[in-house]
Order: C-alpha cells, then sequence, then structure tokens
C-alpha cells in the first residue's frame, strides 16, 4: 500500500464517528461541496503550471494544499453518497 492510500485509509477510520452524525439534509450538503469561482480558477492554474513543470516552490506547496484538502473532501463525500444510499428519504 503506498503512503498516501495508507493516509486516506487512516483518515477514513478518524472521520468514521462523523457518519454516526449525519442527518439526510446534512449528508446532501456535504455531497454538493465544490470550489467556489476564485478557488477554481486558481487550482486551473496552479494545475496548468504543474503540468507544465513551472511551478515555483511556494506554488507547489498551495497546489498540494489544494489536492489535500480536495482528497479530504472526496472522502467526506463518498461517505455522505454511502449514508445516502443506506438511508433513502421515506
Amino acid at each position: 500500500m503506498n503512503a498516501k492510500a495508507s493516509a486516506m485509509g487512516l483518515l477514513g477510520q478518524v472521520i468514521e464517528p462523523l457518519g454516526r452524525c449525519l442527518t439526510p439534509a446534512a449528508a446532501k450538503e456535504i455531497v454538493s461541496l465544490r470550489a467556489d469561482e476564485p478557488a477554481a480558477r486558481r487550482i486551473e492554474e496552479l494545475a496548468a503550471k504543474s503540468d507544465a513543470g513551472a511551478l515555483s516552490p511556494e506554488e507547489k506547496a498551495e497546489y498540494q494544499f489544494f489536492v489535500e484538502v480536495g482528497d479530504f473532501i472526496a472522502l467526506l463525500q463518498a461517505k455522505a453518497r454511502r449514508y445516502l444510499a443506506e438511508h433513502p428519504a421515506g
């Protein structure tokens, strides 16, 4: 198992109690989370520079932060989707 997969697995265990606190409304809000327009533009800009190999060290750190936050949100959204699948609206 690579380090990122291991870290995501551990993070999944850490946030597991969140599943016991979800409501259908909260789960739907989590599933709908998206970056706002300025953040999305900045992520796209950094991604393009990364693809071109042109990130400064500061930009690389910023981009890595966005990637890690995105991974965390994706994990939360997966848990919220599973909650919604297991608790269909009555």
